[in-house]
C-alpha cells in the first residue's frame, strides 16, 4: 500500500497524470472545441441555417427516431441477454457471450455490407420477399434502425451483467419462497437492483446510436430528406464545402453526446452517494 501511495505522489505519478492529461487534450478537448469555435465564428448564424433548412430537421429528426427505437431495443434485448448469461448454465454460453461483443470489433462497414446482402432488396436473402410484402428494410428507415441496434448492441449488456453477478440470487430466491412469480421478482426485486446500470447503458447507446456513420451510410441510400441521417449531413455538407452547416450539425451531435456523458457521471456519482450512506 506504501508503494502504491508513493509512487502515486512520487514523480513518475507526476509525470504519468501529465502524459494522461495531454494526451485527452490533444485527442478529444482541443478537436471538440475546434468545432464549437467554428460554429460560433459568426454568432449563431450557423445554427438559425441548420433549422431553418427542413432536409437538415428531417436530418436530425431521422437520426432521433433511430436512435431512440435502438436504444429501446437494445434496453429490452440488453436486459434478457443478461440474464440469460447470469442465471442460466447452457451449452454455448461463453461463445453467446463472446458474440455479445461482436459488434464492438467489427467495422460499421462491414455491418451495413451485412445487412444489404441479407436484407437487399435485388440479391439479399430475405429482401425480395420482404418488399413482396410491402416491407423495405435496406435503404429505408428499418435499415437503418437495424444498423443503429447492432453497433450499440453490446452496451447495456456490458452494464447490467456485472451487477446481476453482483446481486447474486438470495434476494430473488426469497421473493420466489414467499410466493412470488417469476414476473413479480423481476419488477420488484431484479430490476430495482440494476437500474442503475440499466440506466448508464441505455445513456451510454443513446449516446453511440446518435453518432453512427459507417454502416448507416451503407443501409440508408442517403437520400434527401428521406434517407439521410444528422452525420451523413455533415459528410456531405463538408465535402460540398459549406463548413459552417457541417459545424453546427457536428456541433448540434457533439453536446448530445457530452450531455449524455454528464448525465453517466452524474447518476454514477449520487448511485456512489446513496450506496455510501446505505454502507454507513
Amino acid at each position: 500500500m506504501a508503494e502504491v501511495r508513493r509512487v502515486r505522489n512520487g514523480p513518475f505519478g507526476y509525470l504519468l497524470r501529465a502524459f494522461v492529461i495531454v494526451y485527452l487534450v490533444l485527442l478529444v478537448a482541443w478537436p471538440l472545441l475546434l468545432v464549437v469555435t467554428h460554429t460560433f465564428a459568426h454568432g449563431t448564424e450557423s445554427l438559425q441555417a441548420l433549422f431553418a433548412d427542413p432536409d437538415l430537421v428531417a436530418a436530425l429528426r431521422l437520426t432521433a427516431l433511430a436512435a431512440v427505437v435502438a436504444t429501446v431495443i437494445n434496453t429490452v434485448f440488453g436486459v434478457g441477454i443478461s440474464l440469460l448469461l447470469v442465471r442460466c448454465e447452457f451449452p454455448g454460453k461463453r461463445l453467446l457471450s463472446a458474440f455479445v461483443d461482436l459488434p464492438l470489433a467489427v467495422s460499421p462497414i462491414v455491418v451495413g455490407l451485412a445487412l444489404v446482402l441479407v436484407y437487399g432488396g435485388r440479391d439479399g436473402w430475405f429482401g425480395p420477399t420482404l418488399e413482396s410484402w410491402g416491407f423495405q428494410v435496406v435503404f429505408a428507415t428499418p435499415g437503418i434502425i437495424m444498423a443503429t441496434a447492432f453497433v450499440s448492441l453490446p452496451l447495456v449488456i456490458r452494464e447490467v451483467e456485472p451487477v446481476l453477478r453482483e446481486v447474486g440470487t438470495e434476494q430473488e430466491q426469497a421473493a420466489w419462497s414467499l410466493g412470488a412469480s417469476g414476473w413479480q421478482a423481476f419488477w420488484r426485486v431484479t430490476l430495482p437492483a440494476i437500474k442503475w446500470a440499466m440506466i448508464y447503458g441505455v445513456v451510454l447507446t443513446l449516446a453511440r446510436s446518435i453518432g453512427e456513420f459507417g454502416a448507416v451510410k451503407v443501409v440508408s441510400g442517403n437520400v434527401l430528406g428521406e434517407t439521410r441521417t444528422a452525420t451523413l449531413a455533415v459528410e456531405e455538407k463538408y465535402l460540398n464545402f459549406d463548413q459552417d452547416g457541417a459545424y453546427a450539425v457536428a456541433f448540434l451531435l457533439a453536446s448530445v453526446s457530452v450531455l449524455c456523458i454528464l448525465v453517466v457521471f452524474v447518476l454514477r456519482a449520487r448511485s456512489a452517494r446513496r450506496f455510501s450512506a446505505e454502507g454507513q
